[in-house]
């Protein structure tokens, strides 16, 4: 990998991380129309830690508030219902699936689930799903003619068993195409939370498991055709990047509809299976190019 390779890279990195669309599987198919080899699980998942950097700076007081409560509450009982110390423990829980499901089936992860017309058909049925979902938090907002507007839930009304089903929503991004944070909005929207508010938990939960798995990592990086310096300087231009989309995403989500990008990932999809169809790009293009 070249040092503009890593350019474009980090910058689909940051552009992608963040919105419904599947940052992975945006990473995969820019190597496989460029004719680059696959960047691998391994880049993905380090260039993700750059974005998730970002993560941590854009709701820093949120996340320095949870962590030191829920510090204090270890040794405090009376501190212990209180909100923030809660969402600590409702992170860590949350990340549990992931945290399972990332070890159990990484070799998947890294082999077949990166064909491209898997990625295909998750852009398309996740797209349908997260357009489903946001509908009915529509309805819910809006109300009707013969139907009043129902509120919706917020993060102080999640519990383990809200978290634990954000956790396993989050857990099916380990397959291209679904996307982390379009999986756990969705995830949220069923469930009756406000866009904000599924989106916030989204950002939050996936800061442990993104930093975990960037970690484990580490030990594969540099090898094969991706070496450290381009690896380092992409991860520094998706955090660049993934800071100003973050600030974007969250004003955009408090007023506007997420069907923009139901539409894209369905053509997206669309027009990946009229490549791979018509011979134009192989199911696995880009993995043995050189």
């Amino acid at each position: 990998m070249n040092w503009f390779e890593s350019f474009v890279l980090g910058l689909v990195q940051g552009l992608t991380e963040f919105l419904p669309i599947s940052s992975s599987a945006h990473l995969r198919l820019t190597a496989a129309f460029a004719g680059w080899q696959d960047p691998g699980a391994a880049f993905t998942a380090i260039t993700q830690i750059g974005t998730e950097a970002a993560v941590i700076i854009y709701f820093r007081k949120d996340i320095g508030r949870i962590i030191s409560m829920w510090a204090r509450s270890l040794f405090n009982g009376a501190l212990r219902h209180d909100h923030d110390a809660q969402m600590g423990w409702l992170v860590i829980v949350g990340s549990i699936p992931i945290g399972v499901l990332g070890i159990t089936l990484k070799d998947a992860i890294e082999g077949p689930f990166r064909d491209l017309r898997l990625i295909a058909t998750t852009l398309i049925v996740m797209g349908v799903v997260l357009g489903i979902a946001d509908r009915l938090a529509a309805r819910d907002e809006k109300g009707g003619r013969h139907r009043a507007a129902k509120q919706r839930k917020t993060l102080t009304d999640l519990g383990v068993k809200d978290g634990l089903l954000y956790g396993v929503c989050q857990a099916m991004a380990l397959i291209p195409g679904v996307s982390r944070s379009g999986a756990t909005i969705s995830g949220g929207l069923f469930m009756g939370y406000t866009r904000e508010s599924a989106a916030r938990y989204s950002f939050l939960l996936a800061i442990p498991a993104v930093l975990a798995s960037g970690v484990y990592e580490l030990k594969d990086a540099g090898q094969g055709h991706v070496a450290w310096g381009p690896t380092i300087f992409a991860t520094i231009v998706a955090f660049v990047v993934g800071y100003a989309v973050i600030a974007w995403f969250m004003r955009f989500i408090s007023n506007k509809s997420f069907m923009p990008f139901v539409i894209y990932r369905i053509l997206l999809g669309i027009v990946l299976f009229a490549l791979v169809a018509a011979g134009v790009l192989a199911p696995h293009a880009g993995e043995t190019a050189g």
